[in-house]
């Protein structure tokens, strides 16, 4: 955006530019005006990371758009909530992309590789957390952050954690993943030094509210280093761990 902002203002001296011809393109620098969206193009220079494609609510054509103006950008992309249908069409528009099915995301790597940096663990009480954790995990591999992949060390087995210790441990930070009473976060947090970002899923029984039963456990939380996100937002805990996993982590 700097350099846009420059080639504007020498054409601007130039008299090449009105002064509200400049002030017009000025404040439209950095974004794309596409037929559904407002593209953020600056995001990866103020935030460390492009922006993302939610893809719940958007059409094939509106998500396809977004990514064909990140790729021109040569920005790596992430769209996330997207379903087979809008997959199908990604795929045949962008035969390079990934889908993971079980995560729902759709990703594409644009640009210079991604340096890798910093460690997180992925952990899930049950295996019915994994689409969760998946969005988290695939997030995380986007921002270039390495990861481990926990499964199914529910607080009914107890004896299933300690078994990964070492895992945690070296951990720059942890994303959990649990439904129903949504107890594992806290228990991880009383074992290591780093933040934890509790998901609360969406997986249970009646009582469990979508969710809502393990979001207030979390947030009750006793663990003084647990931090709690909305229920099923892998893509939130993932993407906070990921920032905190690569300032923690020094440069290559």
């Amino acid at each position: 955006m700097r350099d846009l902002l420059e080639q504007l203002a020498d054409d601007l001296l130039a008299g090449k530019l009105t002064r509200d011809q400049f002030l017009q393109q000025a404040s439209e620098a950095g974004v794309a005006r596409l037929p559904e969206a407002m593209l953020d193009l600056d995001r990866a220079q103020r935030c460390g990371y492009p922006e993302v494609i939610f893809g719940e609510g958007k059409t094939a054509a509106g998500v396809i758009s977004i990514c064909q103006a990140l790729c021109e950008k040569q920005q790596a992309v992430l769209a996330t909530r997207v379903d087979a249908e809008k997959a199908a069409a990604l795929m045949t528009a962008f035969p390079a992309g990934n889908y993971n099915a079980v995560a729902r995301t759709f990703r594409l790597a644009t640009g210079p590789a991604v340096e890798r940096r910093g460690f997180v663990a992925v952990v899930t009480a049950g295996s019915g957390d994994i689409p969760v954790a998946e969005e988290a995990r695939e997030t995380l591999d986007w921002m270039g952050v390495e990861t481990a992949v926990v499964t199914d060390v529910g607080v009914a087995g107890p004896h299933r954690l300690p078994m990964h210790l070492e895992t945690l441990r070296r951990s720059d930070a942890i994303v959990v993943a649990a439904g129903m009473e949504g107890a594992l976060p806290s228990v991880v947090g009383g074992f290591v030094s780093c933040p934890v970002f509790a998901v609360p899923t969406s997986v249970g029984y009646g009582a469990s509210f979508g969710g809502l039963a393990a979001l207030l456990g979390m947030l009750n939380s006793c663990a003084a280093n647990v931090a709690v996100v909305n229920i099923d937002a892998g893509f939130k805990a993932g993407y906070l761990a990921g920032m905190v996993a690569q300032r923690a982590a020094p440069p290559a």
